[in-house]
């Protein structure tokens, strides 16, 4: 672990939020936006892939509370204690994310929630399978707790918004980002100072 290998990481992953962003974006508008002249449109591919920078940086905030929060964990709990409390909150927050606005708020949004959970939840299967092959099994709970409950802690706050199109222009490059970090942990920290095999 060196400072260099996080700067790489920082840069990285604010270029991917971008890409992702102004994909979204790209496609959210297609049939919508309609630049006056070429000057506007490429203004306009800024603001999305800036936007998606921002976003970015909101990812790479969780992904850090995450390391701290599973530090302070790992230190606290035993190993396979600690895997369990994720497990319970990972579940806990996708049934969250399901059911809480429609049985608490009465809200009309069951479909949109239950298809936003899937998409998280198919995401973080499939990251967790590459994740494991990298690493080892030790890896899984972990990584679905980090793609399941904190990706749907950084999206509370659009959430309450309640327009999808927002939420997909968020959660996109969220899931995006949170996806190469966690992918990219075990190759920037060293194996003998800080065990990473066991650590994500």
């Amino acid at each position: 672990m060196n400072l260099r290998k996080w700067f790489n990481l920082f840069w990285q992953t604010l270029c991917i939020g971008g890409i992702a962003s102004l994909l979204t974006g790209l496609i959210l508008t297609t049939w919508e936006y309609k630049p006056s002249s070429t000057a506007d449109f490429l203004l306009y591919l800024l603001i999305l892939f800036g936007a998606g920078m921002m976003i970015s940086v909101y990812s790479q905030l969780g992904f850090f509370a995450y390391l701290i929060l599973n530090y302070m964990g790992r230190g606290t709990f035993s190993i396979k204690t600690w895997n369990y409390i994720q497990l319970a909150l990972t579940i806990l927050a996708l049934l969250e994310l399901m059911f809480f606005r429609i049985f608490m708020e009465h809200s009309n949004t069951g479909f949109t929630d239950m298809l936003l959970s899937l998409i998280i939840l198919m995401t973080a299967l499939v990251t967790a399978y590459f994740k494991v092959k990298a690493t080892n099994s030790n890896a899984l709970i972990p990584t679905l707790f980090f793609m399941i409950a904190l990706t749907i802690v950084e999206t509370i706050g659009v959430l309450n918004i309640g327009e999808n199109a927002a939420t997909t222009f968020t959660v996109i490059p969220l899931l995006a980002c949170n996806t190469y970090q966690i992918l990219m942990l075990h190759r920037i920290v060293s194996r003998t100072d800080f065990k990473a095999k066991e650590l994500t």
